[in-house]
């Protein structure tokens, strides 16, 4: 008899761990996703990008290095990995696409231009949908990894190679704050 019990515990260890690794590879598989769901969204932005700066140059004759820090920031951010990359090489594309709609208000024939207002309206609704996408990235994340941080799930999390996955934010928050200035000289 006792050792019908020391069996049935024995197989209820088994059980609770091939169950526990299996909410911990479903977790891992949602982040995985939700991390896809933002790089779809970003390449949808880095498409844009290149649409609008053309646009912009065909109204300024004077803003070079607008254009080229604005290139030079969607370069860096289409070749980060992963979000920890990806949250810094963003937070500076963000600033430069703000430098080039401050550059564009200059410009009122630009701000008319229907090609500019669809390319603006375009970035706009991309823009929201990465927030969204980002944000249920960063909630998928905060599910898995307090998963493998509670007890017991730590205690073998850690043994079958489970790990903290990074959060995606913008990295300089005060710079989002901060007013863009435009020197024309």
């Amino acid at each position: 008899m006792q050792m019908l019990w020391v069996l049935l515990v024995i197989v209820a260890v088994i059980l609770y761990v091939i169950v526990l690794y299996n909410g911990l590879v479903t977790l891992r598989q949602r982040v995985k996703n939700a991390w896809a769901q933002v790089d779809v969204q970003l390449k949808r932005r880095y498409d844009l990008i290149p649409n609008l700066v053309n646009t912009v140059k065909g109204y300024t004759t004077h803003e070079r290095g607008t254009f080229e820090e604005v290139t030079k920031a969607r370069t860096q951010a289409m070749s980060a990995s992963g979000p920890a990359e990806a949250s810094q090489a963003e937070s500076a594309l963000t600033g430069t696409l703000r430098t080039l709609f401050a550059v564009a208000e200059a410009y009122p024939e630009l701000k008319a231009d229907a090609n500019f207002r669809e390319l603006q309206k375009e970035l706009s609704d991309t823009e929201g949908k990465i927030a969204f996408a980002r944000q249920f990235y960063n909630d998928t994340v905060q599910k898995f990894n307090i998963r493998i941080q509670v007890f017991p799930a730590v205690l073998i999390a850690g043994m079958l190679g489970f790990q903290n996955q990074p959060f995606f934010t913008l990295d300089d928050a005060s710079q989002e704050r901060q007013a863009v200035t435009v020197d024309f000289s």
